[in-house]
């Protein structure tokens, strides 16, 4: 019996990029296969092709062993192929059912046919349920956090009984109870005869749920493991071609304790409970809790971007007064946001511009801007960031996922920062620039900056921080040393105990 899935020899061109030199994968049916590489490597742009979304200049698709012609997405679809995509595909004006049956709405009636809502609301139920989501299928989809978000487009893919799905990135902004549940569905899915190719660059998740691994490097194959062969140190090795040494490393230095202190801050969606922390100069405090705790809202608040019932923040023992952005600029504490595309960078104008937008003021000596100062002061930390990109005129939307988050970054280290809120520092973004991330932490720390980190990647939490300070509905119930931090500690106190 051949695999459902053969993808053989194939080749994708675009203008001054050879992106697939070759690619070749197979995936049985009932079989998960991890399909890993950094950012770059191919890995999305394989699965465009096998989704209708590119055509592939040369080399063929065949399913179930005979030749597949994809010319389109609803193609795919009819072979029974769907693609739940790293960036969402979601419209915030419709409700979840309307989302989930966006482009297929089932009807009833005579010749007017009418939308059945019904059916679409039941089904929408059973499919939420499967995903041990809470939420009723009318909810507007812009009263949903990120995370819930990526559920219903998960969910969008489980209604269309897919024999091929591919995942990618489906846990970059869920939370470790959202991913156990979403990986006892993949499990599900491979115990139902569904091929399922997993695309993450959370190596835990590899390990625990991928038959295979199959590793791409500049376009091309680059290895492949067995399920007894996968390992971090394995995986590591074939996407990057080398060993990255001391992955996760401490900021060493003396830390100043109490550096940056939230005394007293009550969000907008907890106005009574109260948000009580504080982080050293040179420290990594990591903020962890489950999707809906409010760390984001709290970092929204103090940088802020969202008023605050109530707010006392010390910095070096001297009150802050934040009432905006504009404010927290000025006292040097700095956001680096969750949605790094929507609310950290303008994505259709250059990185020049991006580093330079917080202080203008610097480039304009006389009244007008400098475009030469501009670029000098622009490429002069993005070469410090090592980000990846043509000239410093690239678009910011051309940027991979790291690339992107390291503007975010240059942007504010231009103003010499002394408190960093990272919100989500490395969603989607693969391993080596992680390495690249934590590095550039560490070094910030070792220079004197207070670093607040929130993360829903537990590994990333526990191996990353100095401290985790943890939170349930609103409040800080517990912070954790170094040595007590461990992930039934964190979970302890993320449920409210």
């Amino acid at each position: 019996m051949p695999p459902i899935l053969q993808m053989r020899s194939i080749e994708k061109r675009f203008p001054g990029v050879h992106a697939l030199k070759g690619v070749s994968l197979e995936v049985s049916k009932g079989e998960v296969v991890a399909l890993l590489g950094e950012n770059g490597a191919g890995k999305s742009t394989l699965m465009k092709v096998l989704g209708g979304v590119h055509q592939p200049d040369s080399g063929e698709v065949l399913i179930d062993g005979a030749p597949a012609v994809i010319r389109g997405v609803s193609d795919a679809t009819k072979y029974g192929v769907a693609f739940i995509h790293q960036e969402l595909n979601v419209l915030d004006n419709l409700d979840v059912a309307a989302n989930v049956y966006l482009g297929r709405e089932p009807t009833h009636g005579g010749p007017l046919r009418l939308l059945d809502r019904g059916r679409m609301e039941e089904d929408t139920k059973k499919h939420l349920a499967r995903l041990g989501l809470d939420i009723a299928p009318d909810t507007p989809l812009v009263r949903l956090s990120i995370a819930q978000q990526q559920m219903v487009e998960i969910a969008k893919a489980l209604s269309l009984n897919a024999r091929i799905l591919i995942m990618d990135e489906p846990t970059s902004s869920l939370t470790l109870s959202e991913t156990e549940r979403l990986l006892e569905v993949v499990k599900d899915l491979r115990e139902h005869g569904v091929a399922v190719i997993y695309i993450s660059h959370r190596l835990g998740e590899v390990k625990e749920i991928a038959d295979r691994a199959v590793v791409l490097r500049d376009g091309a194959n680059a290895g492949e493991l067995r399920r007894e062969e996968i390992t971090h140190d394995q995986m590591v090795r074939l996407m990057v071609g080398r060993d990255i040494d001391s992955f996760y490393q401490q900021p060493l230095g003396e830390k100043s304790p109490r550096y940056f202190e939230v005394e007293t801050l009550r969000t907008a969606r907890y106005p009574d409970k109260q948000v009580k922390f504080d982080v050293g100069r040179g420290e990594i405090l990591g903020l962890a809790g489950l999707v809906g705790a409010g760390r984001s809202e709290a970092a929204q608040a103090i940088f802020g971007v969202d008023a605050s019932v109530e707010s006392r923040l010390l910095l070096d023992s001297r009150p802050l007064r934040i009432r905006s952005p504009q404010d927290a600029i000025k006292y040097g504490v700095y956001l680096v946001p969750e949605d790094r595309r929507t609310a950290g960078l303008i994505v259709d104008m250059p990185i020049r511009e991006n580093v330079t937008l917080p202080a203008l003021e610097r480039y304009a000596p006389a009244g007008l801007i400098s475009f030469e100062k501009e670029k000098e002061g622009s490429k002069e930390v993005c070469q410090r960031l090592n980000v990846k990109a043509p000239t410093v005129e690239t678009k910011a939307a051309n940027l991979s996922g790291g690339n992107q988050q390291k503007v975010v970054l240059a942007k504010w280290l231009a103003l010499e920062p002394k408190v960093l809120i990272f919100d989500e520092p490395t969603r989607g973004i693969d391993v080596g620039a992680k390495a690249e991330i934590y590095e550039l932490m560490r070094k910030l720390a070792e220079s004197g900056v207070a670093i607040i980190m929130i993360s829903s990647d537990m590994e990333e939490v526990i191996n990353v921080s100095d401290r985790v300070a943890v939170m349930h509905e609103g409040r800080v119930t517990g912070v954790l040393t170094r040595e007590e931090t461990t992930e039934e500690n964190i979970m302890r106190l993320a449920v409210g105990g």
